[in-house]
């Protein structure tokens, strides 16, 4: 079983006890929310990894402290436990999970993860393919950002990435883009997952084809259909 495979198991075995810890909601310094729903994701994933992928480091948000030194390992799994913990500690289901897998810095498998949709998209799966005219944007984004759009478009803003990602892989979106930067943790699945099924990638305004980001450092970019 992959390393995608036996998370997205043990996400479903789990899910209920990750759910009732969704209120238990705490300010991080950057006065973005954790709640013990994140906390216990990242331990169930990292105990899975340290049994049954003993061989690779983790670079997780959740756990910034081993990051750099996880970056320089041969093998390496990127994660965000909970992706979209506003959405998830309010009660919304579009939240999700974000796991990607590197090996000799080149990039082996991803999966996007939405739990409470039971939806799952790994590495090798076959995609229905939607045609949207529907533009996501990053909840990042301020009100000065927003009133800068170009008119004509439909606009979404979901607030989560993986969510938002699934999207525009899956062409329910047409594109997808964040002009603020978000962490490799929160991209880096989608980017992959959106270059196997042919989308238009670019990243900080380059076009991207897998690599390896740093953790240290936040990424503007984009995703659309070609």
């Amino acid at each position: 079983m992959t390393v995608c495979e036996k998370i997205k198991h043990l996400i479903q075995a789990n899910l209920l006890d990750i759910l009732s810890l969704r209120v238990t909601k705490m300010l991080k310094e950057d006065n973005s929310y954790v709640s013990k729903g994140d906390l216990l994701c990242e331990s169930l994933i990292k105990d899975c990894i340290r049994t049954e992928f003993p061989g690779y480091a983790l670079i997780s948000e959740e756990s910034p402290e081993d990051n750099m030194k996880a970056f320089e390992a041969d093998k390496i799994i990127i994660l965000d436990p909970i992706d979209g913990t506003e959405n998830f500690v309010s009660g919304l289901k579009e939240w999700g999970v974000a796991v990607c897998v590197y090996e000799h810095g080149k990039h082996v498998e991803s999966m996007l993860a939405l739990p409470e949709l039971d939806l799952y998209m790994k590495t090798g799966d076959q995609v229905p393919r939607f045609e949207s005219r529907i533009a996501g944007i990053s909840s990042s984004l301020t009100k000065e950002d927003i009133l800068k759009l170009e008119d004509g478009f439909e606009y979404r803003i979901i607030g989560c990435c993986v969510y938002n990602m699934y999207n525009v892989v899956s062409g329910a979106f047409y594109s997808f883009e964040n002009p603020k930067g978000a962490k490799v943790w929160d991209i880096i699945p989608g980017l992959n997952l959106a270059l196997e099924h042919h989308l238009k990638v670019t990243v900080n305004n380059k076009s991207y084809h897998g690599e390896l980001l740093r953790p240290d450092q936040k990424y503007i970019f984009r995703v659309e259909q070609n």
